[in-house]
């Protein structure tokens, strides 16, 4: 029997760690990493992180589901870096 996709990220697990792109509402994106991905959306649509304040995010446009906490935030330093940059702009946005 397949298995089914997750209806929401709780679904998916307690060991998971995202990578996620927003767009903000000012055109740029913002890259970031969260174990909570929700919480962490809605912190952010609150106004409640000090670096999306000034540009509330309009929509969650990418996002990578990781095992383990080290290739996470490697992939979001991956992501903030100048080949990361590129590689978001041509294949994820």
């Amino acid at each position: 029997m397949a298995k089914s996709v997750p209806r929401s990220f709780n679904e998916v697990g307690q060991n998971m760690y995202y990578v996620y792109l927003l767009k903000l509402n000012n055109g740029n994106y913002y890259t970031g990493y969260s174990a909570n991905l929700e919480k962490r959306i809605v912190e952010h649509k609150r106004g409640k992180i000090l670096t999306t304040k000034n540009a509330l995010p309009l929509k969650l446009v990418y996002y990578s589901v990781f095992f383990t906490r080290k290739r996470a935030l490697a992939f979001e330093k991956y992501l903030k870096s100048s080949s990361g940059f590129a590689f978001r702009n041509k294949r994820l946005i």
